[in-house]
């Protein structure tokens, strides 16, 4: 019986220390503006899967996985759009020359991490990757890379 008790502070413990931060809305929402400075919406792409891919430019797993995910949504741009989101507090103008000599097929957004967006959870590891389905709620995350067929399992849709 003297074991049960310390176990049940520590479980206790564990489970309030989970209270701690606030969960992610079921229908997150994300309006910023992109590097080129065009406004981008994600409740504007309902009826669409799309990936909010978190990045940085020192990120090598991050920079692997940019053009599988380039290809993955040119080659399904009617069902498929993206968001890649530099987390980190570079300068626009470096960002932008990383991604002429990196160049992706959907936009980019900076967010700094003294102003993260308040719909996501803070990725605890880059890169971190949400899928969000057509209807708005987040479908999977993923923490670590993702490749065109990672995506293509998750989403149901061949290459």
């Amino acid at each position: 019986m003297n074991v049960l008790k310390p176990l049940a502070v520590l479980a206790l413990m564990l489970a309030l220390a989970g209270t701690a931060e606030a969960a992610m809305p079921e229908q997150p929402s994300i309006k910023i503006t992109t590097l080129d400075g065009k406004p981008y919406d994600l409740s504007a792409q309902r009826g669409k899967w799309v990936i909010v891919n978190y990045w940085a430019t020192w990120c090598v797993p991050c920079i692997k996985e940019m053009p599988d995910i380039s290809r993955f949504v040119s080659a399904h741009k009617d069902k498929v759009g993206a968001i890649g989101l530099a987390y980190e507090d570079s300068d626009k103008a470096d960002i932008q020359a990383f991604l002429a000599k990196h160049p992706v097929s959907y936009p980019i957004a900076q967010v700094t991490l003294d102003k993260p967006l308040t719909d996501f959870d803070e990725p605890r590891g880059l890169p971190t990757t949400w899928l969000i389905g057509p209807d708005g709620k987040v479908a999977k995350r993923f923490v670590g890379p993702v490749t065109e067929a990672t995506l293509s399992q998750a989403i149901g849709l061949g290459k």
